[in-house]
């Protein structure tokens, strides 16, 4: 059976920091294959657009560690570390630039194919 902490999947995130009042929202899309992970995330940039990173990253068991790398205009990577939980469902942990540092959070939905086989089923059966 496999690891229910596997990174692969769509997360929705916050991360905050201890400069100027951060708080901001992300949607992270991941693929893990033997423990390195990789993907993209894309987060509003405060004027009404929307910032995109690549993620490159490590899971062990629970541990997680990842680079953030932004393109374009914001152009520095941001290193993150953290654990992802024993259901494969919440990741938090901490993120770091030069002297700027803060806290992140990370959730998603897991369903199983046979929930998901068993309420089509059941849909089909009302009709």
């Amino acid at each position: 059976m496999s690891d229910p902490r596997e990174m692969s999947g769509v997360w929705y995130g916050r991360y905050v920091s201890n400069f100027g009042n951060q708080d901001n929202g992300f949607i992270a899309v991941l693929e893990e294959a033997g423990g390195v992970f990789s993907g993209s995330i894309s987060e509003p940039d405060g004027q009404g657009g929307v910032r995109r990173a690549t993620v490159a990253g490590r899971r062990s068991g629970a541990r997680i560690q990842f680079v953030k790398q932004y393109h374009g205009r914001w152009n520095h990577a941001v290193f993150y570390e953290g654990s992802v939980d024993d259901q494969g469902t919440a990741v938090s942990g901490n993120w770091k630039l030069e002297h700027v540092v803060g806290g992140f959070d990370m959730q998603r939905e897991k369903f199983s194919v046979e929930e998901l086989e068993e309420e089509i089923e059941e849909g089909l059966e009302l009709r």
